[in-house]
């Protein structure tokens, strides 16, 4: 669902990091019961914000932790140069001054006002997602197709206010087009023992 060769998010883009928990569908039996095995990933979001309101285009990437060497190549890949970018007052994001960016720091500690009001954009998106998750999938998503499941979240949210319903099957029948093939064992592998997840 992803177009090869589309654009950079630009302008107002808030940038942040959200973790999620992923539920494993083959739960464990174990003496106390059924339990399930939850694993927890940690996402880029990155938000368009239009002036005077509302989101734009979104970017989601499921990323190894909240390092700069995580997170700026997510905002190399995904937000174009010039663009102000605001993001919590994390270090991860000091450099983003040198990389070409504008930037806006949000200390949220001690703050006035609370984190969804400062940078509303990556938390509504991040509470979305979530809703999704659950609402379709029932929380059951396994860690190693999360970037397919990002994928049609992002292809779905950007396409949102689209009145075509039949110029959304078209546009997605052309990407798969372009695509190359994949087959259901490539898609359900399981990794090595020795692979760990993030």
């Amino acid at each position: 669902m992803v177009r090869s060769g589309r654009e950079r998010l630009a302008g107002t883009v808030e940038i942040d990091e959200v973790y999620l928990a992923i539920h494993d569908r083959r739960a464990t039996q174990s003496s106390a019961g059924r339990k399930s095995n939850t694993t927890k990933a940690l996402i880029a979001v990155a938000v368009e914000i239009l002036e005077p309101k509302g989101f734009g285009r979104i970017r989601l990437q499921p990323i190894a932790d909240d390092t700069s060497a995580c997170v700026l190549p997510f905002v190399r890949e995904t937000v174009e140069p010039g663009s102000l970018l605001h993001t919590d007052g994390s270090s991860i994001y000091h450099c983003l001054s040198e990389e070409g960016y504008q930037h806006k720091r949000i200390v949220m500690s001690g703050a006035d006002s609370p984190a969804h009001v400062s940078m509303p954009g990556v938390h509504r998106v991040s509470a979305l997602l979530k809703r999704w998750l659950l609402g379709t999938h029932h929380g059951a998503v396994k860690p190693l197709q999360l970037d397919h499941y990002l994928d049609e979240f992002v292809f779905r949210f950007n396409r949102r206010t689209s009145r075509s319903r039949g110029q959304l099957f078209y546009r997605l029948l052309e990407q798969a087009v372009g695509a190359n093939p994949a087959t259901y064992r490539q898609i359900a592998q399981r990794p090595p023992k020795s692979v760990k997840l993030p």
